[in-house]
């Protein structure tokens, strides 16, 4: 059960990591020259709060990738750091999704951003109860499992750079064009890579896994 949670906890703070990034990427282009979009033209003479959340938007991001890697590798403080991400994500969203809706009545997508913060939010709180938490073990180091949660967290975090434009596109096509195709390359580039090291951390946690369980029963033949 242990390994299980912890594979859901770092899945669900790897994934929510990713969409912040991307949701703070996503909203620079009308960061930038809100006029050029139809609906968004409010937004201009608050250019400066903009950048502000797509700086800080995609700042948590990063910060949650690396509280990610930090639950990934046992380190100490790891649980407590991936709630101040969460915990700021939703700050900075809810102000987000109040300020858009007050000055254009919508704020997709950044509503979907803080429903999965807010989702992977209440689970942190969940697996840092007492009996819980000693069970989840996020901060005793070793592998333990974690090492092939954390590759399949990266490889999925991988795919969803990689489709960003599919699955984001039906909330940022402006004048028929797919904004969410802005960063075509940087996207390719950034999921192929998250996609090619969770590969290789889960083909490394599988050869360590066998590789234990061979000294395992070699010790087992000896001992009988």
């Amino acid at each position: 059960m242990g390994k299980f949670l912890r594979f859901i906890g770092i899945l669900f703070m790897g994934l929510t990591s990713a969409v912040t990034i991307l949701g703070g990427v996503g909203t620079t282009c009308v960061a930038l020259d809100a006029t050029k979009y139809d609906g968004m033209e409010a937004i201009a003479q608050y250019q400066w709060l903009y950048i502000f959340y797509v700086l800080a938007t995609t700042a948590i991001g990063i910060l949650g990738i690396r509280a990610t890697i930090a639950l990934v590798k046992g380190k100490e403080k790891s649980y407590k750091d991936a709630l101040i991400v969460l915990i700021s994500g939703v700050v900075i969203g809810v102000i987000h999704i109040i300020t858009s809706r007050a000055l254009r009545g919508g704020s997709m997508p950044v509503d979907m951003v803080v429903y999965a913060t807010v989702i992977t939010l209440v689970i942190f709180l969940i697996l840092g109860l007492p009996k819980v938490k000693d069970l989840v073990g996020f901060e005793k180091g070793g592998d333990n499992g974690k090492t092939a949660a954390g590759g399949m967290t990266s490889i999925v975090m991988g795919m969803l750079f990689l489709s960003v434009q599919m699955w984001a596109g039906p909330t940022h096509i402006f004048d028929g064009v797919n904004l969410a195709d802005h960063f075509h390359t940087q996207m390719l580039i950034s999921g192929a890579a998250f996609f090619t090291i969770g590969l290789g951390l889960l083909v490394y946690a599988i050869f360590k896994s066998a590789k234990v369980n061979e000294v395992v029963l070699q010790d087992s033949s000896i001992s009988a």
